[in-house]
């Protein structure tokens, strides 16, 4: 008998946390895009993993800015205290991007160019989600 799930024998492409969509327009406002294309979407902890290994987190805080002037604009996140994520690269928002860009190049920009602090944390009310591939 075949399996009518369509989600069988998927893995998610990542886990993590998306942005709280009531909360996103004002975080926007707050923290206005440099690029054309608005991203705003979404924290990643993992790649790969099971809807078992979501994370539990409800909370974080927009803690800093990375832009490297050319079309990428990154919010830095802390979760439970931390910007390190436990693959060695930052928690972090696309935010923005210019035409041509690509959300992926935001684990670059911060690793090459580091990032800004704010003086005064944004708090960001997260959703645990798994996205699929």
């Amino acid at each position: 008998m075949a399996n009518d799930d369509p989600r069988a024998g998927r893995r998610p492409g990542f886990v993590g946390w998306a942005l709280d969509r009531a909360q996103r327009d004002d975080l926007l406002r707050r923290l206005p895009p440099r690029y054309r294309d608005v991203v705003a979407d979404h924290v990643t902890l993992k790649f790969g993993g099971g809807e078992g290994l979501l994370p539990t987190d409800t909370w974080g805080d927009i803690v800093g800015e990375a832009d490297d002037g050319t079309g990428v604009q990154a919010m830095v996140v802390a979760i439970r205290g931390t910007t390190d994520r436990p693959d060695g690269s930052t928690y972090h928002i696309t935010w923005s991007l210019a035409p041509g860009r690509d959300a992926k190049e935001s684990n670059e920009v911060i690793a090459r160019l580091g990032w800004r602090s704010f003086s005064e944390p944004v708090r960001v009310r997260l959703e645990p989600k798994a996205y699929g591939r």
